[in-house]
């Protein structure tokens, strides 16, 4: 029986906060060149739900870890092509419309008016659905500031919300000015 990699109780990624779906991709992340995947086990599952108010919706188990990094894989396809030939390219439009036929969306009538609610064949694609819903929404807002960081070591995705959508980094504070100081290095340099 293999042990599960202990995961910090705290969040240990340098970006968190996106949408959903982006939030999910960053999941993975470079630290001093070496790839950290948040999501080994179910424990790191349990901190991305609780970073994303999904904990007490959906279950941190196996199988919600399967089908997460399921949909990850899915995002990544879809993102990855995104601006390339569509909103996706076909690998990615499949595998996320193979993650999004696992859960559906009722229309409703209540006393308070019209509403929706989310149904899944099984409870454990739940979260999963709702990363891969998240991101068809971003496409209908806005797929042109669906961006991956600028900085060629960073493996980050936001979605831009600034005014003029020039964002180019996942944080200023640490690809951005490692991209400036980078650029400041060759200039003296040269000289």
């Amino acid at each position: 029986m293999s042990e599960e990699p202990r995961m910090p109780a705290t969040d240990p990624r340098p970006l968190t906060g996106e949408p959903v779906s982006l939030d999910l991709l960053n999941t993975r992340w470079m630290y001093d060149g070496v790839r950290q995947d948040l999501l080994a086990g179910t424990e790191g599952l349990r901190i991305w739900l609780v970073a994303n108010g999904l904990d007490r919706r959906f279950p941190a188990d196996a199988a919600s870890l399967e089908h997460v990094l399921l949909a990850r894989e899915a995002l990544a396809a879809a993102v990855d092509r995104l601006g390339v030939d569509s909103p996706g390219g076909a690998a990615g439009v499949e595998r996320v419309d193979a993650v999004l036929g696992h859960g559906r969306i009722r229309a409703t009538l209540t006393a308070a008016g019209p509403g929706e609610e989310t149904e899944f064949e099984d409870p454990s694609w739940g979260a999963a659905w709702t990363a891969a819903h998240d991101y068809l929404n971003l496409l209908r807002a806005a797929p042109d500031r669906i961006r991956g960081c600028a900085h060629e070591a960073c493996i980050l995705h936001f979605f831009d919300t600034s005014r003029n959508g020039t964002r180019r980094w996942c944080s200023m504070a640490s690809c951005g000015n490692r991209a400036k100081a980078s650029r400041h290095y060759a200039r003296t340099r040269e000289s």
